[in-house]
């Protein structure tokens, strides 16, 4: 299986997996790069994935949907154009012989599902939408720093060697706030360094791993000595990790 991400609008990333003949699709946006990228490399579209219910992640469906030899996967606690098959915890999204566990990660919105798979005959493979980021987190639009917090730990508890396909080009600004948390975090800093190379040459910065997430990533860290002091510093009423997540989310909210 090959794994590409698909850039659509500015930032956004639409991620496919193919096996050179079929393909599957997540969280598609926009349908003219899906439709691009099927073309180029004859595939067929035979499933799509969806994360949660905004724009930017179900815009292609409707155009998608008459090409499409197979289901769209959905979180069951949201609205989805069209018909979807609808998933929540627990619930297992099968496509051809690769299976997905649906993990609930409500706080970016209030339904909110990723996918965690190893069956792909190599590292594990996490599609997490907007709720986790490399080296941030959603906003929280309809959820609560406690759903957030505890959305996090149900994916900082995968494996270390998955790679975490985010929805999102966000990777410099959040390391940049990231260092800002951590200043002297020499992990957030070579990191940095590196997608800045990656973005100058035009690569993505994505897949990251979680294990990587876990050592740059703050709002994955809200147990850490330098993190709880930061958050503390600008506002978290505790060192409890709900306090912490929702001081830092508030500070990356108005960091420029």
């Amino acid at each position: 299986m090959e794994l590409v991400a698909l850039p659509a609008f500015a930032d956004n990333y639409i991620w496919m997996l193919h096996d050179g003949r079929e393909a599957l699709v997540v969280d598609p946006g926009q349908a003219a790069p899906v439709i691009e990228a099927l073309q180029a490399r004859g595939l067929q579209l035979t499933g799509i994935l969806v994360t949660h219910h905004h724009a930017d992640h179900v815009g292609g469906l409707q155009a998608l949907r008459p090409l499409l030899h197979g289901p769209v996967f959905g979180p069951a606690g949201e609205t989805i154009p069209g018909a979807i098959r609808a998933l929540k915890q627990g619930d297992r999204a099968v496509w051809r012989e690769v299976g997905f566990d649906v993990i609930d990660v409500p706080g970016h919105t209030a339904g909110h599902i990723a996918y965690w798979t190893d069956g792909l005959g190599n590292e594990p493979v996490l599609f997490c939408g907007d709720t986790l980021f490399s080296a941030g987190c959603g906003r929280l639009f309809e959820g609560t720093p406690a759903q957030m917090y505890d959305s996090l730990g149900r994916l900082a508890a995968l494996p270390g060697g998955t790679r975490v396909c985010c929805a999102h080009e966000y990777t410099l600004s959040n390391l940049r706030f990231a260092a800002a948390v951590e200043p002297d975090n020499r992990d957030i800093a070579e990191h940095l360094a590196h997608c800045r190379r990656l973005r100058d040459a035009g690569q993505p910065t994505l897949p990251s791993t979680l294990g990587l997430e876990l050592q740059i990533n703050p709002f994955l860290r809200c147990d850490q000595p330098a993190v709880v002091a930061a958050a503390r510093a600008y506002g978290a009423t505790s060192d409890d990790g709900v306090a912490v997540l929702a001081a830092l989310r508030l500070w990356k909210n108005e960091f420029r």
